[in-house]
């Protein structure tokens, strides 16, 4: 049940192969952002009129997160650190989630930001940090298929039934984790945990691609062969808000690197390490993927997590599977109470065992890295214990339609899983090439996707 995936973009980002061996349907999503409709499944913090935060629900269109907090926080006239949200979201979509403020009631309900929305806020003790949330809705409407109407709706179909047996679809990281025209936070990362933070802040300011427009191209490129950065400054776009904080401490400290990379919002510091970490993930996923080693069923040496009380897995539980417990642990993944997992390689991890734990120490040994690593003491919100992640992505609420050769597909996953990872499976398209695409088709002047956490 192996369709492999060969030399295309989506391998940079350890997407290696499909699950399922059935056809895609092809076709583009986001190119509006109607076409990509994200509502969180929160946790709601209980109401208190004397807590110090205001709880309300933020519905932003064609927004990057931190975009927005920096937004925010400027028009509240506050730190952006005392705007709290549980995740980020992708941009090219029309999203609803919750968001905290320390700051007056009357002043977020007169929030005013051109497309976005603040509705139903309350005053609470408790404010929302990154995972205060269940899992997302999602609406997807994936456009210009290659197939229509019946042989559409069979072909998804048959993709489906496949995934219904699996019980969920393999849990990459997608696309959004990496850059969706620039998938380079994965080695920003890498970079980072090597020391080497000249070659951090260069390949995340500099380092031009083509699918950028000639504007942030040239301008990177002038960086990347001048190191004038007080002229690169002056390059830059204005939309590309993070690379001009980078480039502007270099300009004032041209050989402060680790600085460079300090003075952006600490969320994003910390998302080139776990990006790096994701990446390693996709490629164990994807060796265990193309051996034919089941997913959904665990092996002795592998590691499970079992479920909290909203059914989500605990990543602070390891369950190690032995010859003693294999039954018992099986019988717990068969019926929802655990998932078979894969490390998120950091400072304190420990690998599986068996066959699993080997492709783990194998992936691990071709990037040259240890443990140590992940202790970056220079930059320390850039260093990473390590954790597991469920190689299964459950879905629930599924529906799909058909008009011509228009698809609409609704689910809702549960927090850190990616619905384009979903749709990967169903599509069969490389969803880095995809996204470009889109992009030049439809918002070439636009300011251009930023990297997602």
């Amino acid at each position: 049940m192996v369709s492999f995936e060969l030399d295309t973009s989506e391998r940079l980002i350890g997407l290696e192969v499909f699950y399922t061996d059935t056809p895609g349907t092809g076709g583009k999503v986001k190119r509006e952002c109607q076409d990509f409709l994200v509502e969180e499944i929160s946790r709601f913090p209980p109401r208190d009129d004397a807590g110090r935060f205001v709880i309300a629900k933020v519905t932003s269109e064609n927004w990057e997160t931190n975009r927005l907090i920096r937004v925010l926080s400027h028009q509240l006239g506050i730190s952006r650190y005392r705007i709290g949200f549980a995740g980020t979201k992708d941009k090219r979509a029309i999203t609803s989630q919750l968001m905290s403020f320390e700051a007056p009631l009357g002043s977020v309900q007169g929030i005013s930001v051109h497309q976005v929305t603040i509705a139903d806020a309350y005053r609470a003790k408790k404010n929302m940090t990154i995972g205060d949330l269940i899992g997302n809705r999602f609406r997807i409407r994936v456009r210009d298929c290659a197939l229509e109407g019946e042989q559409l709706r069979s072909t998804v179909a048959a993709t489906v039934s496949e995934l219904d047996k699996l019980r969920g679809f393999p849990n990459f990281f997608g696309v959004q984790r990496f850059g969706s025209l620039r998938p380079i936070t994965h080695i920003v990362g890498k970079h980072i945990i090597k020391g080497e933070f000249e070659k951090a802040a260069m390949a995340y300011a500099a380092n031009p691609v083509p699918a950028e427009n000639e504007e942030a191209r040239e301008a990177r490129r002038f960086i990347q062969e001048t190191h004038d950065f007080s002229e690169g400054l002056n390059r830059l776009p204005k939309a590309l808000m993070f690379e001009r904080i980078v480039v502007g401490h270099l300009a004032q400290r041209p050989d402060d690197f680790p600085g460079a990379i300090m003075a952006m919002p600490r969320n994003l510091q910390m998302m080139f390490v776990h990006a790096y970490q994701s990446y390693l993930f996709n490629r164990i996923l994807s060796e265990r993927i193309r051996r034919g080693m089941p997913l959904n069923e665990p092996l002795v040496g592998d590691v499970v997590l079992p479920v909290d009380k909203d059914g989500l897995p605990d990543h602070d539980k390891y369950i190690p599977v032995t010859k003693a417990n294999l039954d018992l642990v099986a019988t717990q993944v068969r019926n929802g109470r655990a998932y078979v997992s894969v490390v998120l390689f950091g400072s304190e991890s420990e690998l599986a065992k068996g066959v699993p734990g080997e492709i783990e120490a194998a992936i691990v040994a071709t990037e040259g890295i240890d443990r140590q690593d992940f202790i970056v003491p220079i930059i320390p919100e850039c260093s990473s214990t390590g954790s597991r992640r469920e190689i299964v992505a459950k879905y629930s609420e599924l529906s799909y339609s058909v008009n011509y050769r228009d698809l609409e597909i609704g689910l809702a996953l549960g927090k850190g899983c990616y619905a384009t990872t979903f749709l990967r499976e169903i599509m069969k398209v490389d969803a880095i090439e995809s996204d470009r695409a889109v992009y030049l088709e439809s918002f070439q002047d636009a300011e251009p996707p930023e990297q997602t956490d």
